[in-house]
């Protein structure tokens, strides 16, 4: 059983920075691709980064050169870096799993963590 778990959330003014960490079990952690997505009231959950065993990425247009994602193997856990917050990035941002080393859709979930952007 994997378990992600997820902190880092909370509420910043626009223009601000967070840094979400999502710390996982398993001595595997580094053969697979993990990520981040998010899901807004109202809308379907969203891929946001993505970043393969191997270090490559993948980033939402709408986060591009603001949310560069990053993984520790030696620590098991994996990195969101916030930057230059709009309010439109407010929402639950949860960390996944995938089932492969690239991608794929994801496997496992954790349980979500609070964004909220506002002045």
């Amino acid at each position: 059983q994997v378990q992600l778990v997820e902190s880092g959330g909370g509420l910043v003014q626009p223009g601000g920075s967070l840094r979400l960490s999502c710390a996982a079990s398993g001595s595997t952690f580094r053969l697979y691709a993990m990520g981040w997505h998010r899901q807004a009231p109202g809308k379907q959950r969203e891929l946001v980064a993505r970043i393969t065993s191997s270090g490559s990425t993948k980033y939402a247009d709408s986060v591009k050169g603001r949310f560069p994602i990053s993984r520790d193997n030696a620590k098991i856990t994996v990195y969101l870096q916030m930057n230059s917050l709009k309010p439109e990035d407010t929402a639950v941002y949860y960390c996944a799993r995938y089932p492969t080393g690239y991608g794929g859709s994801p496997a496992w979930w954790g349980q979500g963590t609070q964004v909220t952007v506002s002045s």
